[in-house]
């Protein structure tokens, strides 16, 4: 159980039992939020309780509190896999309502079959309809009876109180009749009618109206539990990803098999191709390919060596491993990406607030709207028959659910396809920043460029051959540590495949290397390394060097044996995919600015090779500036995104209107942004912003139509213009309706796939 020193703050998450509808969640998070120190969040959807507490108040309170509302509480067990046990769990959760509804929909289709078919009414009709609705109204209605109970013991009225009265009241009126009126007469007939009669009533019977209602909200309220379900299958899928057992690789070099689970910092353990990486870690020994596409949405491999990280649930799909853990249990990368997602979930954005207000207020509403449409239309010379359905259909059309499930359902499913593709979407606030935005903030290093220096271009002499160039430079700069050797060596080996070991290696300082090659003096670096040595660049080599320098490049030159032979053009080189994500960020509407702290030159080279214009160019700019930039921006009335993965971008993150960060990025950027892109491509970027504008409006359209329909429906209630039964029916299919349009956000197709641009969907 979870508890906190006394005057600190702290948060547990709660699994709430018992509640029926957005108007039960309403009255759970009233109750918690009354206890002095704590702030409570309940989602009807996920069935939970977000609470902020002070250390004065315990758990146990919290769980005290939840009960004397009249519902149950408790701590989440540890995230497990979902194996056998867990689906035999939620089949076990699901049987109950499913054995309900059956038994209502057997008996329920007779009943209604005879009230609507005058030619299926023989003699005693009635009195088999009564047979056969007892047992629906009773057995199967028993949750709504049983929870109206519990909720009028703790002076509360909830969507159930609604369905009870309802259907207990036309179950009533139908037994009054039968046995105190003339409906039990043998040979009685009477004609459905989609609207309420005003006739005299006691030869009229509603077990129609009782049995249907409660096999309608039965199937209602099945169908979205099993939706429900559906929507949390993206966060379990995240959760279930993990490898249950490692290979252990003790001191000794023997091997052990563990669960996952009793994994240390600092432990090695084996990975054979195709097993699953059990933790975030680094290889230690061996190469392979690894897909991360489970976590990142990117279906192509990623080339691992020594000295690489891996995150866990990753699969190796090529040689063995040796890995190094360097985070484990809920510090790992897919914990926290499950941790984001599902407090994403459980939040609520500013319209769904105002919903649950309404749904608070609206049960008691709807009960003196019900009294009130009784006493109108005895006031205006109705049967007491009439008077009483048009009352009834007014309690059962006035659900409140769609609207308690408009906000959860869209997030459950929008989270979770987002973590499906690598975008983990903090909380519901983020979605009104993404329509908002007009202007955003990209760093170049890391996010527009890959963040390491890389081999662009080799312009070689007359009559020199470029792999030659390659060989002799790389093997003498395979030998140095430094950033731009390191790019030369690591190009020459990908084109050639292996390098020869280079004799008297000599380091100059500032200026370059030199060293024998196969025989050959070979001198690498600066212009001036090849004037100290009395060697001049021909012209079409300084021309190229011009001209590298020009698009800020550093420029190597390669000479041996006395001879300068060529130029290399290093650079921090453009990702391939950021052009096109210039490309998309402008089709949503947003103005994107380049901000990096390189000179001008290299900033507009970057920029004009990703399709942004000069104007739009912040270069030269501190570490500790770039919050200012962004300051300045808002200023200027624009609402600023910012796309950043460094340390130093952590604060223009969080002060940006939408931070968004690259999860290959620093952990302090991940903490700071409202989104996190998990693959390091920036068209990520632009998926994000979709996915979050497409939620966004999936919410709103859910809440138009459940408002909508509560509008339009009651005033027809009341009139008399819906029989209690059709009420029922059009009732559960709001809620249907609301689950079905957000289960629609599964099918969001990202911008681009891993092989082939293709139009977004």
């Amino acid at each position: 159980m979870t508890t906190t020193a006394p005057g600190a703050t702290t948060e547990v998450e709660l699994l709430i039992g018992g509640m029926t509808c957005a108007s039960c969640a309403a009255r759970v998070e009233k109750k918690l939020n009354r206890m002095d120190g704590v702030t409570a969040t309940v989602n009807y959807a996920t069935e939970k309780a977000k609470v902020s507490h002070s250390g004065d108040v315990s758990v146990g309170d919290l769980i005290a509190t939840v009960e004397a509302t009249g519902y149950t509480a408790r701590e989440p067990e540890p995230p497990q896999p979902e194996g056998d046990g867990e689906r035999e769990l939620v089949d076990d959760e699901l049987r109950p309502l499913r054995q309900r509804l059956v038994t209502a929909a057997a008996l329920a289709v007779p009943v209604i079959a005879m009230a609507m078919v005058p030619a299926l009414q023989f003699e005693y009709w009635q009195w088999l309809s009564l047979t056969l609705a007892a047992p629906v109204v009773t057995y199967a209605g028993w949750p709504f009876h049983q929870a109206a109970w519990t909720n009028a013991r703790h002076g509360a009225a909830t969507m159930d109180t609604l369905i009870s009265i309802g259907t207990l009241a036309a179950f009533g009126w139908s037994l009054w009749a039968l046995f105190l009126g003339t409906a039990g007469t043998p040979g009685m007939t009477h004609p459905f009618e989609l609207t309420i009669a005003r006739g005299d009533g006691s030869g009229s019977i509603y077990l129609e109206a009782a049995a249907g209602v409660t096999a309608f909200i039965l199937a209602g309220r099945y169908f979205e539990a099993r939706s429900k379900r559906k929507a949390g299958a993206a966060l379990r899928a995240l959760l279930e990803l993990g490898a249950k057992n490692v290979t252990l690789l003790r001191p000794d070099g023997s091997e052990l098999t563990v669960p996952t689970a009793d994994l240390q910092v600092g432990d090695r353990f084996l990975v054979r191709p195709g097993e699953k990486i059990a933790t975030d870690g680094t290889v230690v020994e061996g190469s392979s390919a690894v897909d991360a596409s489970m976590l990142t949405g990117e279906s192509l491999p990623v080339e691992v060596s020594p000295g690489d990280p891996v995150t866990g649930a990753t699969v190796n799909a090529g040689g063995r491993l040796v890995v190094e853990a360097s985070r484990i249990g809920a510090d790992t990368q897919l914990s926290r990406m499950a941790r984001l997602v599902e407090d994403a979930q459980n939040g609520k954005a500013a319209a769904q607030r105002l919903a649950d207000r309404i749904s608070a207020v609206f049960v008691p509403v709807v009960i003196a709207l019900a009294l009130g449409t009784l006493g109108f239309w005895l006031g205006n010379g109705a049967s007491l028959t009439a008077a009483f359905t048009a009352a009834v259909a007014v309690l059962i059309i006035a659900c409140p659910c769609a609207l308690g499930l408009a906000t959860p359902t869209a997030l459950l499913v929008g989270t979770g396809r987002g973590a499906q593709l690598g975008i983990l979407i903090k909380g519901p606030e983020v979605l009104e920043s993404t329509r908002r935005v007009d202007t955003v903030v990209l760093d170049k290093t890391g996010t527009v460029t890959t963040g390491r220096m890389t081999l662009l271009s080799v312009r070689t002499a007359d009559g020199t051959d470029e792999a030659e160039v390659l060989r002799l430079a790389g093997a003498l700069e395979h030998a140095s540590e430094h950033p731009i050797a390191r790019a030369i060596a690591d190009g020459a080996l990908e084109k050639l495949g292996s390098l020869p070991t280079p004799e008297d290696f000599a380091n100059v300082p500032g200026l370059g290397v030199q060293g024998v090659v196969d025989g050959h003096a070979v001198l690498v670096g600066r212009e001036r390394l090849l004037t100290e040595w009395a060697l001049e660049l021909p012209e079409d080599l300084r021309r190229a060097g011009a001209e590298a320098e020009a698009a800020g490049r550093t420029a190597v030159a390669v000479a041996w044996d006395g001879e300068v032979r060529a130029v290399l053009a290093v650079a921090d080189a453009v990702k391939e995919t950021s052009a096109d994500a210039i490309a998309g960020l402008r089709a949503l509407g947003l103005t994107p600015i380049l901000l990096t702290g390189d000179n001008r030159a290299v900033a507009e080279s970057v920029a004009r090779q990703v399709g942004i214009g000069p104007e739009d160019v912040i270069a030269e700019v501190l570490p500790e500036d770039k919050v200012d930039v962004v300051k300045r921006l808002q200023a200027e009335g624009r609402s600023v995104a910012m796309v950043g993965d460094g340390v130093n971008d952590a604060a223009a993150l969080a002060r940006a209107d939408l931070g968004l960060a690259m999860g290959t990025g620093t952990d302090a950027a991940i903490e700071a942004g409202d989104l996190t892109l998990v693959r390091g491509d920036l068209r990520a970027a632009v998926d994000a912003i979709r996915i979050a504008r497409r939620t966004l409006g999936t919410i709103r359209s859910n809440l138009f139509w459940a408002f909508a329909y509560n509008v339009a429906a009651l005033p027809l209630a009341a009139a008399g213009l819906l029989n209690p039964m059709i009420a029922g029916a059009a009732m559960a299919f709001s809620s249907v309706f609301v689950v079905g349009n957000s289960l629609r956000l599964r099918t969001f197709h990202p911008t681009y796939s891993s092989h082939a641009d293709r139009p977004a969907d």
